[in-house]
């Protein structure tokens, strides 16, 4: 099981689009996305690394993409954002089964909802959404398929409210589980890779028993 250290940074970030240099700053290491868990029919995977931090009040996440075809067909929030190229991070803050899909894709467009498994998910209300502030380096305008290599960016300053059906003051030193993903259903050639191995028959991001180990510092 893999284990993510999320350090807290000292100083605010101001927006989505200060967090990689803030990042960088901070000498926040990078983690990478690379286990291919169904390599028989989806043995595809592209290059893809995250860094987390947090600022008490807010998580940081800051994700870097190289693949060989993008997707952004999504035009707002809640749409279809997995069959895009889409980065995820899933979070469980507490000991009571309940966890938190953030699912982006290039362009910003955000899925964010609670449960305990992929079956009656309660998404996040429009109020929580706008307050998450996004930068994606490709913009924020949607496109169709494009069949080339492509390097691509998003960064999200996710405010401490967004995990809305938890009462939690602070990150600082929540213990906490997950795993972060990147996929592309739609896309030319699907993928489904995560940061924590998968051991299922077939591609299910939603199974908690896989989830890694996270401290907030």
């Amino acid at each position: 099981m893999q284990t993510l250290i999320i350090p807290r940074l000292n100083q605010k970030v101001a927006s989505a689009a200060e967090i990689p240099a803030a990042l960088q700053v901070a000498g926040i290491s990078y983690s990478t996305i690379e286990n291919v868990n169904w390599p028989g029919e989806f043995p595809y995977k592209p290059k893809v690394e995250f860094a987390v931090a947090h600022e008490g009040d807010a998580l940081l996440l800051h994700y870097r993409v190289e693949e060989q075809s993008v997707r952004a067909v999504a035009k707002q929030d809640h749409e279809h954002i997995w069959e895009d190229a889409c980065v995820e991070f899933f979070c469980m803050p507490a000991s009571d089964g309940l966890y938190y899909n953030i699912e982006c894709n290039c362009t910003g467009k955000l899925i964010v909802a609670v449960g305990k498994d992929r079956n009656e998910r309660q998404p996040a209300s429009k109020e929580v959404m706008l307050q998450i502030d996004r930068w994606a380096s490709l913009g924020t305008e949607p496109f169709d398929t494009r069949e080339q290599p492509t390097k691509w960016e998003v960064a999200l300053r996710v405010p401490i409210l967004t995990f809305f059906k938890h009462k939690l003051d602070s990150f600082d030193g929540l213990k906490a589980k997950g795993n972060v993903y990147k996929c592309g259903d739609n896309l030319p050639v699907p993928h489904f890779i995560s940061w924590n191995p998968i051991k299922t028959e077939n591609p299910d991001f939603h199974r908690p028993e896989f989830f890694g180990e996270i401290t907030f510092e």
